[in-house]
């Protein structure tokens, strides 16, 4: 990843608004990789990403039903692919379409399904859990797809 920003958070309204400051800069067709561990804030980002997109609706985590929608100045498709067991799984969800689609695409446990990641992605890196300050990296992937 080739990073271009980092920032530091030292709670979730925070990480909220960190989310929120770079849905101000996505345009259509663009991707957003999110990668951390469990319970480091990807879902408390995503919240204030999309409500940064003008979504009115909360984003929740869409663990079990794997992809979420929400309307905003752009379409907006949140997937977690946590529960998700392979590429081909990921495959017959349609994902690629959803990449290539004119919406902003937000996915969690974004290194599950890095084969498939567009060029240009944004990656959104965030580190600490539980009540540490979070790290946040955002860079583009730097390997071409």
């Amino acid at each position: 990843m080739t990073v271009t920003t980092e920032l530091y958070t030292s709670s979730p309204e925070e990480t909220e608004a960190a989310g929120e400051r770079l849905a101000a800069m996505l345009r259509p067709g663009d991707v957003v990789a999110l990668v951390g561990e469990l319970g480091a804030g990807k879902t408390c980002f995503i919240q204030g990403l999309v409500r940064g997109l003008g979504a009115t609706t909360r984003a929740t985590s869409p663990t079990f039903v794997l992809i979420n929608q929400y309307r905003g100045r752009l379409p907006i498709y949140h997937v977690d692919a946590y529960r998700t067991q392979s590429l081909a799984e990921l495959m017959d969800l349609g994902i690629p379409e959803l990449l290539q689609g004119d919406g902003v695409t937000v996915v969690e446990w974004a290194d599950k399904l890095l084969p498939l990641l567009p060029a240009g992605t944004l990656e959104v890196r965030i580190a600490g859990v539980g009540d540490e300050p979070r790290t946040i990296t955002i860079g583009r992937l730097d390997r071409e797809r």
